[in-house]
């Protein structure tokens, strides 16, 4: 007798949050320097070549929210300013909580 398999319900959707960050590279450090018009300002250390700075830009993302480096995948803007990423298992609301606790600025 052969065993029919069963399919399972698709399991639920895992939040992820779109955040727009503009980057500003070989500044003096890495930091969170506030907000223009719904998009996040970075300063990183690292400069523009071979993608270094779009990896510290992760690593700090990742740190700065308390997520994972995987969580962080960039969307947009590989070889521009303006960048974009989605940040899995954070709701929007969340992630802007998490990112204006974290910058002390208001937009």
């Amino acid at each position: 007798m052969r065993r029919r398999k069963t399919i399972s319900p698709e399991p639920t959707a895992t939040p992820a949050a779109s955040l727009r960050v503009r980057v500003q590279p070989r500044a003096s450090r890495n930091e969170v320097s506030g907000w223009a018009n719904g998009v996040l300002n970075v300063r990183l250390m690292a400069p523009p070549v071979e993608g270094a700075a779009n990896k510290a830009l992760i690593a700090f993302l990742a740190e700065t929210l308390g997520v994972k480096r995987h969580q962080v995948t960039q969307t947009a803007g590989e070889k521009s300013r303006e960048k974009t990423f989605e940040v899995e298992g954070l709701s929007t609301e969340e992630l802007d909580r998490r990112l204006r606790a974290g910058s002390g600025t208001t937009d």
